[in-house]
């Protein structure tokens, strides 16, 4: 390599000498217009975008999601067996009264649960309604956050804010996460689109 061939690429921009694979992994992944990041840190460990999809009903498109995870995984018992953080993020493409927003999560949580499951998560599911109720509407371009934090249990935040008390219990998070990925979910797309797989 000549001088002057040398000292013009240490001159170019770090992100002008990265293979296009490495830009392509720093790109967010964009979906309905939400960009959702391929890396993100939670609870001090760092999850990857395991896949995204749009809960739709013929033509309406409620929410885009994303589903991080420390591992890939494929299928439900891959998710569902994981330790660790997770975080399904949603992204509001449309205003929702906060009534119909949780009457969705309660259809898709008891669908899937077991009948022996239900009375036990009752009173959670209840705490889960109170707070989603707090905010009256989700709206259009919201980021709502279900995050599940080893020792914590599961985390509502509506844009980076905290809203109400974690929910104890790893058997909740994994209830409310059925709903997206279980036997009876409420978007089979959806669903697949989530288990894409981390690449």
């Amino acid at each position: 390599m000549t001088l002057h061939r040398r000292t013009v690429l240490l001159g170019l921009p770090a992100c002008l000498l990265l293979p296009a694979a490495a830009l392509a992994q720093a790109q967010p992944v964009w979906v309905e217009g939400q960009a959702f990041e391929r890396r993100i840190t939670l609870a001090g460990q760092e999850l990857l975008l395991n896949g995204t999809g749009v809960r739709a009903v013929a033509w309406f498109k409620g929410f885009a999601a994303g589903l991080y995870l420390r591992e890939a995984g494929r299928t439900a018992a891959q998710v569902l067996a994981q330790d660790g953080p997770k975080r399904l993020q949603l992204r509001l493409l449309h205003d929702v009264p906060a009534e119909e927003f949780m009457k969705a999560f309660r259809k898709g949580m008891s669908r899937n649960a077991a009948a022996t499951e239900l009375p036990v998560l009752a009173a959670r599911m209840d705490l889960f309604a109170r707070q989603v109720a707090a905010l009256g509407k989700v709206r259009k371009g919201d980021r709502v956050d279900l995050d599940l934090e080893p020792g914590r249990g599961t985390v509502f935040s509506v844009n980076g804010t905290l809203r109400g008390e974690a929910i104890v219990g790893d058997d909740f998070y994994a209830a409310l996460l059925r709903s997206f990925v279980g036997d009876r979910p409420y978007d089979s797309r959806l669903k697949a689109g989530l288990l894409a797989g981390a690449s």
